[in-house]
């Protein structure tokens, strides 16, 4: 239907939860912010008194420490492995504090300096010369004139000289646009700041200068340590995502048991038992199991025609998780007949994971 998208921004998503932290926040806000910090602090954590949601799974202390620094005059910039949901975070971090977390910039190696200042719409620009209708406007430039966070995802994957043009932006809190006379400059308004984020093992990044790791403070976004808490939130981030699929019913603990346990042991490169397993060189994270029940329970429903089992994650698992070195099929075998099959021997669950792999 006309009209229909697959994923709504955060601020569309949870826009009833906004209203009504909006409408019951006495708490002091910042210059610039559409909530105060608790409130913010409550959207992205949860608060059943007032019927939100937790969002964000992970180390409440961190919310905490992100939401200090955006107070701040320093950049926040999350930093972490792939899929620790550091873009999910800052997502919800923009959507409370400034009711928009549509302005982005995505890092890669394609990126120039246009892309965080301005650049020109060049038909306008060869009729008026330079001029204030003829500059198109970054999502940078944008949340300065607006007071409003802007997002940059994958900082460390845009060349160097790039991410350097985002120097005075974060120290001065000013733009200059010499093309439009000598003195000419876009000062940040209040609210204005910047949330990036960086991954640590991630190919193809480059080195920030120290001039520009001073304009922010990093925070570490790390695994989920409690298996319940990762659990729980691979069951709500699979039942989001089944929306449009009501004849599926959700996966039965026990499965979700083995999802969770084969993750973290291939993670972590320990079992719960304290016994060593090779660790594969993928990036075994919370979003990659919620990719690989996912495509289980796909599997399960349209091609079996039956309940999600152990066997279907298991038949995922090579194709969702192990996608460059051919040694991850072998540190999967192995893993498989050291640790799966003797726990199969007293359980039904780990049996078809074993049988599906």
């Amino acid at each position: 239907m006309v009209g229909e998208v697959q994923k709504q921004p955060a601020e569309i998503r949870f826009a009833e939860e906004l209203a009504r932290l909006t409408a019951s926040d006495p708490g002091p806000r910042p210059p610039g912010w559409r909530l105060s910090p608790r409130a913010v602090r409550a959207f992205v954590i949860g608060d059943e008194a007032r019927g939100v949601t937790r969002k964000f799974w992970g180390d409440d202390a961190l919310v905490d420490r992100c939401i200090v620094s955006v107070m701040g005059l320093q950049g926040l910039l999350l930093v972490g492995e792939p899929g620790t949901a550091k873009s999910m975070l800052s997502e919800l971090l923009s959507a409370a504090i400034c009711g928009t977390s549509r302005l982005v910039v995505q890092g890669s190696a394609g990126v120039v300096e246009d892309h965080l200042r301005y650049g020109w719409n060049y038909a306008l620009l060869l009729a008026e010369g330079p001029s204030a209708r003829a500059m198109v406007a970054s999502p940078v430039l944008t949340a300065m004139r607006t007071g409003q966070i802007v997002r940059i995802e994958e900082l460390t994957r845009c060349p160097p000289e790039v991410q350097d043009s985002l120097i005075s932006i974060l120290s001065e809190r000013t733009l200059a646009v010499p093309e439009l006379g000598e003195g000419t400059e876009v000062r940040a308004a209040p609210g204005f700041n910047v949330i990036a984020t960086a991954n640590l093992r991630d190919r193809g990044t480059h080195e920030m200068s120290g001039a520009l790791k001073r304009r922010f403070n990093f925070e570490t976004v790390e695994s989920i340590r409690d298996p319940a808490f990762e659990r729980a939130l691979i069951a709500r981030q699979l039942a989001d995502r089944l929306a449009d699929h009501p004849a599926i019913p959700a996966p039965a603990p026990d499965v979700l048991d083995v999802l969770v346990t084969v993750f973290r042991d291939l993670r972590t490169g320990r079992t719960a038992e304290g016994e060593t397993v090779a660790q594969p060189s993928s990036i075994m994270s919370t979003a990659e199991a919620v990719n690989t029940v996912h495509a289980a329970s796909l599997a399960a429903a349209y091609l079996d025609g039956g309940p999600l089992t152990a066997r279907h994650v298991a038949g995922q698992l090579r194709g969702v998780v192990f996608k460059d070195d051919p040694e991850d099929g072998r540190k999967l075998r192995a893993y498989v007949d050291q640790v799966a099959r003797p726990r199969a021997r007293s359980s039904r669950a780990w049996a078809a994971f074993c049988d599906g792999t």
